[in-house]
């Protein structure tokens, strides 16, 4: 009995311990900073070192979503195709214009997003009165989302975009509410475009909050305010020179509408059953775990003394009425565009307010709430430590497909491209052979996706083809468009990889100008 009651002290007291923990990130500060947001700061710097000093040690490329960013962001543009807003690629071209072309510059962009989206979002809940507690619980929710703590770290631009942007857009939505300054005004419109500007599907979260503030009596009178016409209009300037882009190449800004699986079914009624079902898919993917921890959380405070619950101020009532307007707004856009297929992180504008409905729910029920919301901010941080050397190895290793990308030697292949002579232009089917720019950053690399194609070759041009899944013929196609042919002499070339793995096969054909293009 002796043994098992020390085994229940040792127990009692790591318990004690990790709750000191909690209380800590919850209620304490480092600096001028709360201690959650100190941890979420320090974390997103560590992962900038960790996998910049990686790829630098193991000799590696980045993965797919990345090496498109550096085909794209070697010139300014209003728009670069792909259906996908230019705002990410503007940021990682600023970074690059201070740190270079490198993997630094590229991980400065997506963890200084990541950090400010999460910090945007803590200081939003505080600034509308709810506790730290709550607003640490917020912010630790949206890590556990597997599309944010995991999919965003390894992959994924854009998507980290509008996460950063909606938490901005609704810290300056509180801060229009509480000051109605006119700079108020204009740092809404700001963050308005800033969120279109960063994925286009964030026009159903705009219309969702904006049907929700006119829906309570505080945001609505931010809304009639004369003084709103400064968003709208700094919004609409801010966003005119993409608009004019997308109008000016419709092909460009649709090129990805087949990935929707419009209309696939036999008719209208298998088409909705079809929508339905990956709709649903693609939500429980996404809020499947946060929502199974929530409840486990709340399951295991619930023999805790009962207080009776604070009614909902407004705060919460806009959250959740955003949250449903936004299920339904997606919805009806679902069903009347026939769409059937769905990625998870499409999704996000729904939920992405979910974890801060939550967390101000638990401010209002007391004591439990207070459990509840600790709880959440534990899981959330162990989540986000555990999958640090994970995101670590896939960072080098990248995985099976496409992923296996970041395995190749780009010194490598960029030495056996110019054994003939200087390049100054390599084209391909896709886009992963914008890892060369980390070796030359003069370097110009072109896809089919690229706009404008032919404006942007120069010679001397290579066409370099890997063993992937993507046919070249889009590519071929460009190619005569622009007045350019391959030698009949193709190289066969093997690019080592690091690991351990074994080469990878790839054929380098030179380009030449057609006589009289």
């Amino acid at each position: 009995m002796a043994r098992y009651r020390r085994i229940g002290m040792r127990r009692l007291s790591h318990l004690r311990q990790l709750e000191k923990w909690t209380d800590w990130l919850c209620d304490e500060r480092v600096g001028p900073f709360n201690a959650a947001v100190a941890f979420v700061l320090l974390y997103c710097l560590t992962q900038v070192v960790a996998m910049t000093l990686l790829s630098h040690v193991a000799g590696t490329g980045v993965g797919v979503d990345d090496s498109e960013q550096l085909m794209e962001m070697r010139f300014l543009a209003a728009g670069y195709g792909s259906s996908q807003p230019p705002l990410y690629t503007w940021l990682a071209m600023l970074a690059a214009s201070l740190v270079g072309t490198s993997v630094l510059a590229l991980k400065i962009v997506k963890y200084g997003l990541l950090a400010a989206g999460l910090a945007a979002y803590f200081t939003a809940i505080r600034r509308l009165g709810y506790s730290n507690r709550a607003a640490a619980a917020g912010m630790f929710g949206l890590l556990l989302f597997p599309q944010i703590f995991w999919e965003m770290q390894h992959a994924l631009t854009h998507s980290v975009a509008i996460f950063c942007f909606t938490s901005v857009l609704l810290l300056a939505l509180v801060e229009v509410e509480k000051r109605r300054s006119a700079i108020a005004y204009a740092v809404f419109g700001l963050a308005t475009a800033a969120a279109m500007l960063s994925k286009y599907n964030i026009v159903i979260f705009l219309a969702a909050l904006f049907l929700a503030a006119l829906s309570l009596r505080e945001t609505r009178e931010a809304i009639f305010d004369r003084r709103f016409l400064i968003s709208v209009v700094v919004a609409i300037l801010a966003c005119l020179p993409t608009l004019h882009w997308n109008i000016a190449h419709p092909d460009d800004f649709l090129a990805h509408r087949g990935g929707f699986g419009a209309g696939k079914g036999d008719s209208l009624l298998e088409t909705a059953a079809l929508a339905l079902r990956g709709l649903g898919n693609a939500m429980l993917n996404f809020a499947g775990l946060p929502m199974a921890i929530v409840a486990v959380a709340f399951f295991l405070v619930a023999r805790k003394t009962m207080t009776t619950p604070q009614p909902a101020r407004w705060p919460e009532k806009l959250l959740w009425r955003t949250i449903a307007l936004a299920l339904l707004v997606t919805l009806v856009v679902v069903l009347a565009g026939g769409i059937t297929q769905f990625r998870d992180r499409w999704v996000l504008p729904i939920f992405v307010l979910l974890p801060a409905a939550l967390a101000m729910r638990f401010d209002a029920i007391g004591q439990r709430g207070r459990k509840a919301q600790a709880t959440i901010v534990f899981v959330g941080t162990v989540l986000a430590i555990l999958v640090l050397p994970v995101s670590w190895y896939m960072h080098v290793n990248g995985g099976d497909s496409r992923g296996g990308i970041v395995r190749m030697d780009y010194r490598s292949l960029y030495d056996q491209i110019s054994a003939d002579g200087p390049v100054k232009t390599v084209v391909s089917s896709w886009f992963w052979v914008g890892n060369l720019r980390l070796v030359d950053a003069d370097l110009i690399v072109l896809d089919d996706e690229i706009p404008d194609f032919a404006r942007f070759i120069r010679e001397p041009a290579v066409l370099v083809l890997a063993n992937d899944r993507e046919p070249p013929s889009d590519v071929f196609v460009e190619m005569a468009k622009a007045g350019y042919a391959m030698d009949t002499v193709h190289r066969r070339i093997e690019v080592p990889q690091a690991l351990g793995f074994p080469p990878r096969q790839v054929i380098v054909t030179r380009l030449h100008k057609i006589a009289g293009q």
